[in-house]
């Protein structure tokens, strides 16, 4: 079992950035992908960024790319998530996820644990 706890979030204007952090315990955190996804009030949960075990590969969603990075440092069990050109549709929380394996991933059953979430508001 892994523990995920996010960190980061807050409230920005839009056009500004944020940086998401997310700290995991448990497992050895280079054995598995990590990812992001959001859930904005009153929608379902939607996937947002994932890298794979070394971080060499990623992606995103339509929505998020060419505006965010996902990032991870196995060194220090962590990944980020770098946001910039803010708009009011990307506020919602986000949740930290670790994959079920190595491979990326970007549906909620390939995740195997969560973390708890961080708000992210943009002002328009």
């Amino acid at each position: 079992q892994v523990q995920l706890v996010e960190s980061g979030g807050g409230l920005v204007q839009a056009g500004g950035s944020l940086r998401l952090s997310c700290a995991a315990s448990g497992r050895t955190f280079s054995s598995y992908a990590m990812g992001w996804f959001r859930q904005a009030p009153g929608k379902e949960r939607e996937f947002v960024a994932a890298a794979s075990w070394t971080g060499f590969t990623v992606t995103y969603s339509d929505s998020v790319k060419g505006r965010f990075t996902i990032s991870r440092d196995n060194a220090k069990s962590a990944v980020y998530l770098q946001m910039n050109s803010l708009k009011a549709e990307d506020t919602a929380v986000y949740y930290c996820a670790a994959g079920k394996a190595a491979g990326l991933f970007r549906s909620g059953p390939d995740v195997g644990s969560w973390g708890q979430g961080t708000q992210v508001t943009v002002s328009s």
